[in-house]
């Protein structure tokens, strides 16, 4: 199983079922492309909490009208198949409406972020 996958995943679909949230297993990795996801303003709020002894982070969804945020993501980099890409190989995602969202040498970025510091990594996933 894939948790970033399941993670982006739970957002598309909760999205579309009309949740106000989810709740995925706390792991740095994750909560590094929530706040991304935050700061992007595809998701309105990221808090760290226990749930069942365990801990978790709590995602808040946006809606315009009853109508997700999230509209689609794509996994690009998998743990079979792991894509890297340049500063130079970055484009825009569905021209400037998307995001992709790369792991780099400095932590979880933006495409337009990673291009304008000059550092490339493991393309993780598209979302629009």
């Amino acid at each position: 199983m894939d948790p970033i996958s399941n993670m982006i995943v739970q957002i598309k679909n909760a999205g579309f079922s009309g949740h106000e949230s989810i709740f995925v297993p706390f792991s740095k990795m994750k909560a590094g492309i929530a706040e991304l996801l935050k700061k992007e303003g595809f998701v309105s709020r990221v808090e760290s909490m226990s749930r069942k002894g365990k801990p978790a982070l709590k995602i808040n969804l946006i809606f315009n009208k009853r109508i997700p945020r999230v509209q689609g993501v794509k996994r690009l980099s998998k743990p079979s198949k792991r894509i890297y890409k340049k500063h130079t190989e970055i484009r825009p995602v569905k021209n400037g409406y998307g995001l992709l969202v790369i792991s780099t040498s400095s932590g979880i970025m933006s495409g337009y972020e990673a291009k304008k510091a000059h550092l490339g990594g493991e393309v993780l996933f598209t979302i629009w």
